[in-house]
């Protein structure tokens, strides 16, 4: 038998609430936020039926931070880390169970649009919010809109001796 195992845990859902963010009394950052899965299906007689799963994430030190500072509710996040269960006594004596997801990793998905001013843009500008707009500041937005194709000519001969792989 293997001495190997795996725990972990993938999700692509939104955020429930915003997160937050505590601290230890050893002064151990940690974050707590909630995310929502959902999937659809047909059923036999035709009819679409959908399902949402919430789950209870935690992340710990630096992850932590990042999260409280990245991310509010409603954004779409990939969660990436492993399943925990754990119980506690509750204030009236019964005993209770928590089902947890601890962040190892995770990406925010911003919905941006053409021409929109993107949310990934305003968190990269977030730092810069003192200071007044400069020069630099207009030719860098200059430099992040999209420049017109080329065209490509269809009469252009293609020698495969000229392609590198």
């Amino acid at each position: 038998m293997s001495s190997r195992s795996i725990n972990k845990i993938t999700l692509l859902g939104n955020l429930t609430r915003d997160p937050e963010l505590k601290y230890t009394p050893t002064g151990t950052a940690v974050c707590t936020f909630g995310v929502a899965t959902n999937r659809s299906w047909v059923t036999q007689e035709g009819k679409t039926r959908d399902e949402v799963q919430f789950h209870r994430i935690v992340a710990w030190q630096k992850v932590a931070e990042l999260c409280n500072k990245l991310l509010s509710k409603g954004k779409k996040v990939y969660v990436d880390g492993r399943i925990t269960y754990r119980g506690y006594v509750d204030k009236n004596g019964q005993q209770r169970n928590i089902t947890e997801i601890v962040l190892d990793d995770f990406i925010v998905f911003y919905d941006t649009k053409p021409g929109d001013a993107s949310e990934a843009q305003k968190n990269d500008s977030a730092s810069d919010a003192g200071s007044p707009p400069s020069d630099e500041d207009e030719s860098s937005e200059e430099k992040r809109k999209p420049k017109p194709k080329e065209s490509v000519q269809a009469d252009e001969d293609v020698n495969p001796d000229d392609i590198p792989f």
